[in-house]
């Protein structure tokens, strides 16, 4: 994703989520409650004001692109949902913080440090928080569209709370969150502020083939995130129909 600068190289992207996202547990968060511990957040308000040509092309690892990139995510959700927010005649307040952290416990939310190999927004400090050795990691394996998945989902929990969504079950808080992190992403496409490379779809649709509920999981289980089918499904709806798609209301 990004400028034809370039392809990243080839590398088991399923494999590598299976490892990273599976196995953590909870790639999606959640909508707990609570505020950051140490260290200081860092603020949203101030990124990059990043385009089609600044956007950075596959391929890259330094921990100096990949914060580039993230801050590039940051800043075209904030500017897609604050003219989604003004198309509708309201005002879009961009999320508070995103917080980096690196050690089990370092940031917790309703009182409950986070684990490693994990990304969650958490609703009442109104933050998102990931693990950044586990995101530099699938960002020089996947690429900067994996960073671009990671980041709209976790967004889109945060516009869910501004609209004042709730459903009874998190599977239903998830496939929504999916479905407008595919529409974030397709509708920036569309307008030219991304630039898809050959093969992205491709491995979005692995990727999200590899980040489903165990088969056993029931739907109604709290943390349910959906099968593989049902998340990739729900990306892909608001990946091509917009957010029209998402049952927002």
């Amino acid at each position: 994703m990004g400028e034809q600068a370039g392809r990243r190289r080839p590398g088991p992207l399923a494999g590598l989520l299976v490892a990273l996202v599976v196995a953590a547990g909870c790639m999606g968060g959640g909508l707990d409650q609570g505020e950051p511990q140490q260290p200081r957040p860092q603020r949203t308000g101030q990124p990059a004001s990043p385009g089609a040509q600044t956007t950075r092309a596959d391929g890259t690892t330094s921990v100096a692109e990949f914060k580039q990139d993230f801050n590039d995510a940051v800043g075209i959700a904030e500017r897609y949902w604050t003219d989604q927010f003004r198309a509708s005649g309201k005002r879009f307040d961009p999320i508070r913080r995103v917080v980096p952290y690196t050690r089990a416990g370092e940031v917790s939310c309703g009182g409950e440090g986070l684990p490693r190999n994990n990304a969650v927004y958490c609703s009442a400090g109104d933050f998102i928080a990931y693990d950044v050795n586990w995101s530099v990691a699938a960002f020089r394996q996947v690429g900067d569209a994996f960073l671009f998945y990671l980041l709209g989902h976790e967004y889109a929990h945060g516009v869910q709370v501004r609209l004042g969504i709730r459903y009874n079950f998190t599977i239903q808080q998830e496939l929504q969150a999916d479905c407008m992190a595919g529409a974030y992403i397709g509708d920036n496409v569309r307008s030219g502020v991304l630039t898809l490379d050959e093969g992205d779809l491709d491995e979005f649709r692995e990727g999200l083939l590899a980040v489903g509920d165990d088969p056993n999981q029931p739907w109604f289980a709290e943390g349910s995130h959906g099968t593989a089918e049902q998340r990739s499904d729900s990306f892909f709806r608001g990946y091509e129909k917009s957010l029209a798609a998402c049952d927002l209301g």
